[in-house]
């Protein structure tokens, strides 16, 4: 089991130094978020990228069917190449909120899947190398023979972990079946139209065969596949609590932290530091 933390609250600066800090104190990744008006996530990791030399960095999540796939690519390659290969792209079709609705219509949930589904599948294609093309109904690209930036660091591509909804009683698992697709799963319980909530570990043993099942039929193993839970050690967000070995017992490979009660405020900053520098709660 590898431990992870989010830094939910952070100016760019305090969280180079909060990365810092958790590196020193044993953890294996620190996280940020986006949103659509807000600190930009992939400047705020190259920062953490130039005060760190082990831990990697990730995104949980980023809302890929936003960004052009070559912004985004460009963005993740250029922290990748600066952190010598310690970056995760977390993905997902991301919670509808204010911030987003005042600058973006909502697409629906069709649309924003196809164009992650398609963001993807360009992100992984121009990682690769030239030449690439692709033709879909949201994006495309034609081979390019100047400007092309350096391969980033890890091949073929920075790993990439999807949101993994598990929905009962439903007999296709679409998003489960994009999760399996790539390197990693952040799994979750359906719980309505756009939220997750109540993962147990019965239910991330479900996920679990469902991703070996259908890697299996894409005639790829679970080695070295990612299985991410995000919980709370310290008894606020969310329904995920210790001990972590009965999620690890479950399947878990990555137990994430998710402090997102802590208030914004320099009481919260401090409270973050102190509960990084106890390190991974492996209870």
């Amino acid at each position: 089991m590898r431990f992870g933390v989010v830094i939910p609250w952070a100016s760019e600066r305090e969280f180079a130094d909060v990365a810092a800090l958790a590196e020193q104190a044993g953890w294996d990744m620190v996280l940020s978020w986006e949103a659509v008006w807000a600190q930009d996530a992939w400047v705020t990791l190259a920062a953490a990228a130039m005060t760190t030399d082990r831990i990697r960095l990730g995104t949980l999540l980023t809302p890929a069917s936003r960004y052009r796939p070559w912004d985004l690519a460009s963005r993740v390659g250029s922290v990748d190449r600066l952190s010598g290969g310690r970056v995760t792209l977390g993905v997902g079709l991301g919670a509808l909120h204010g911030n987003w609705l005042a600058f973006e219509p909502d697409e629906g949930r069709a649309t924003r899947a196809a164009k992650l589904d398609e963001g993807l599948a360009v992100y992984a294609g121009l990682m690769a190398g030239q030449p690439f093309e692709f033709s879909g109904e949201h994006w495309s690209a034609l081979p390019v023979e100047e400007i092309v930036p350096p391969p980033p660091a890890q091949r073929p591509h920075p790993p990439v972990w999807c949101v993994g909804a598990l929905v009962p009683g439903r007999s296709r698992q679409r998003s489960l079946e994009r999760a399996a697709r790539w390197e990693g799963v952040l799994p979750a319980l359906a719980a309505g139209q756009e939220g997750h909530s109540g993962l147990t570990r019965e239910a991330l043993r479900t996920v679990v065969e469902h991703i070996a099942s259908m890697r299996a039929d894409a005639g790829l193993t679970m080695d070295g596949y990612d299985i991410v839970v995000e919980g709370d050690s310290h008894g606020g967000f969310g329904a995920v609590r210790p001990p972590v070995e009965g999620w690890e017992q479950a399947g878990a490979t990555w137990w994430v932290e998710s402090w997102w009660d802590l208030p914004n405020s320099s009481d919260g900053l401090a409270e973050l530091r102190r509960r990084i520098e106890l390190g991974p709660l492996t209870g």
